[in-house]
């Protein structure tokens, strides 16, 4: 199940009545300001506190079961509440703030065909490969970075070279609700100057229950040609770092400052919109074996072919 929440809920949910919001809103602005406040200083609060409830429309909230249903209730929710808003790439975008829960992060199906935007459709194993094994990390002086390179071996200006997630492991051994793990990408230093700064920003690791949580937060994210995949690797980062730690999976966060889709991407953004709320592209939803069934029949094919 799919849960959207925006400040539409105040004046659209059939749980509670226009004269009831009112009130509520107004018992609310007394009970955070003031019991004793004049006529005019109560209106002023609770001008100042609906502005508050507005916020939420600008933001994407989205919280499911599993990772496919997630990131397409995302993008429906993108086309809904977000703004077109100009990029330093002379092109426009429709964008805004995303947080995104994903419940069960490794129940099936996990895969969305839709979101493997590769060049293969291998290429979401390559990408796994690449943050949790660092198989580009020969690539960082030409790219400038690579995730696995600013977690596994983040290197200050001394030279000095840190192992994140490693501290990050040994951390929560010692304290498993520590609020203290986490692993960052930026480099000031560096990142402030470069044209193609990390999107990623850090990484931020708990024990509950026995589960390991992990919330991820960047700075801009592709919905439509990169967000998927960010969010299978990225849980698969987390699904390592429980396995290390002796806990099992627990659920995933993403946040994203910049939500968006580039104005060249709007038609196909548009069009796959709407094989979402027809259903239709839950044709696209795969398990994890058939997807590897899928790569191995594919790579067979190829080797044939030489």
């Amino acid at each position: 199940m799919v849960q959207f929440v925006s400040s539409r809920y105040a004046r659209e949910s059939n749980h509670v009545t226009s004269d009831t919001s009112i009130n509520l809103t107004i018992n609310l602005t007394k009970g955070l300001c003031n019991q004793d406040l004049e006529l005019y200083s109560l209106i002023a609060c609770y001008y100042i506190i609906g502005t508050i409830w507005m916020v939420p429309s600008l933001v994407i909230y989205v919280r499911a079961r599993i990772l496919p249903e997630a990131w397409e209730a995302s993008l429906v929710k993108l086309s809904e509440v977000g703004k077109v808003v100009y990029t330093e790439y002379n092109e426009k975008s429709i964008d805004a703030p995303a947080v995104i829960v994903v419940e069960e992060p490794f129940t099936e199906p996990r895969i969305h065909l839709k979101g493997i935007v590769a060049g293969s459709l291998k290429g979401l194993l390559d990408y796994v490969d690449e943050v949790i094994k660092g198989i580009h990390d020969n690539l960082v002086d030409k790219v400038g970075y690579t995730y696995h390179e600013r977690l596994f071996t983040y290197r200050l200006p001394n030279g000095e070279v840190i192992n994140q997630i490693q501290k990050v492991i040994e951390k929560l051994r010692k304290t498993s609700y520590t609020r203290r793990a986490q692993a960052i990408t930026w480099q000031p230093w560096k990142d402030l100057e470069t044209e193609h700064p990390p999107c990623l920003q850090r990484i931020w690791f708990r024990v509950i229950d026995g589960k390991l949580v992990m919330h991820v937060h960047m700075r801009s994210n592709d919905a439509l040609k990169a967000a998927y995949m960010n969010m299978y690797a990225f849980t698969e980062l987390q699904k390592y770092v429980a396995s290390k730690v002796g806990a099992e999976v627990g659920y995933y966060l993403h946040i994203a400052d910049s939500y968006h889709v580039y104005e060249k991407d709007w038609k196909w953004f548009n069009s796959f919109v709407e094989q979402i709320k027809s259903g239709y592209s839950r044709n696209r939803w795969r398990k994890t074996h058939e997807y590897l069934e899928m790569v191995s029949k594919l790579e067979n094919i190829e080797s044939k072919a030489l």
